[in-house]
């Protein structure tokens, strides 16, 4: 399972809440979900940058962010009439999410994003794409295929589809029911509202609502102020779980070293060294071996 955030270039507003924004998000998700076997949590659509949170049983992931991104481009392009890039430089940041705590707080840290950045008092007025606690499990969205970019007479583009928001496996993992885990998501995401709250009043700033967000331009950039970014997380385990965090650490560390050992001797023309777990490129681009998936027993 994985949290996944991209940002828009130079942080236009280009995803500015919208009906017409707001489907073709939802339509091009749900369109690359089913294309890559992607079983959608969670969805946040902020006017700067996306939050999915998402797990990838057939290994898919790339697949699914490259055509997911594309579209996504393509059709905002469209809509805006932008010359221009539309997604930031940066890579995807893809944060694999290690335990149960950590799906449930980082799915609540999506839904609060909208409080979190002084635009909402509570999470489910952002009247962009957002996911309530709610809808894990539930929510089955028939998005019509939008006017701007998706041609009828292409056959990747259904007429509709249906989004549907699966509930993470973290729920059974933690021995609790579905409606359990809804109640653990909905007391972290008012705990993290509460926080954003706070932070938002001691700064000496205002929300900016609902209907103000709505007539957001997309030519605009924030003006807030961002802090760098000295550190790209790629695996999160939650609060209090050190144990679990020295583990993900070490599985890293296990992944690159091997990866850098398999890489020297394919460089050295080795055409049958297997490379770990989870490579993606060289399998797919130049048919390397991967070595199999060990069972989490």
């Amino acid at each position: 399972m994985y949290l996944i955030t991209r940002r828009v270039l130079h942080r236009y507003h280009l995803f500015a809440p919208d009906p017409r924004m707001n489907r073709i998000f939802l339509y091009t998700l749900a369109v690359a979900a089913a294309r890559a076997g992607v079983l959608v949590h969670s969805a946040v659509l902020m006017s700067t940058h996306e939050h999915l949170v998402v797990s990838d049983p057939e290994g898919r992931l790339p697949e699914f962010l490259h055509y997911l991104h594309r579209h996504v481009a393509l059709a905002t392009k469209v809509l805006r009439r932008w010359d221009g890039a539309v997604w930031d430089h940066e890579p995807t940041n893809v944060v694999e999410l290690r335990t149960p705590a950590a799906v449930a707080e980082k799915i609540a840290y999506a839904m609060a994003n909208p409080v979190a950045a002084a635009l909402v008092r509570r999470a489910h007025e952002w009247p962009g794409v957002t996911t309530r606690p709610q809808d894990l499990g539930r929510a089955a969205w028939r998005i019509d295929r939008p006017s701007e970019y998706f041609t009828r007479d292409d056959e990747r583009w259904p007429p509709n589809v249906v989004l549907r928001l699966e509930m993470p496996r973290a729920a059974h993992e933690l021995g609790m029911s579905d409606d359990e885990f809804r109640a653990v998501v909905s007391q972290e995401l008012e705990a993290q509202e509460a926080t954003a709250r706070s932070e938002v009043g001691e700064r000496g700033g205002a929300f900016l609502g609902a209907d103000r967000c709505a007539k957001l331009s997309p030519f605009r950039r924030a003006r807030s102020e961002e802090p760098a970014r000295s550190l790209v997380p790629t695996f999160a385990t939650g609060r209090g779980n050190r144990d679990a965090l020295i583990a993900a650490a070490e599985r890293v560390r296990a992944f690159r070293l091997a990866y850098r050992h398999a890489f020297e001797s394919w460089r050295r023309g080795r055409r049958d060294v297997p490379f770990p777990a989870g490579t993606w490129l060289l399998r797919r681009q130049h048919g390397a071996l991967v070595a199999p998936t060990r069972s989490a027993a």
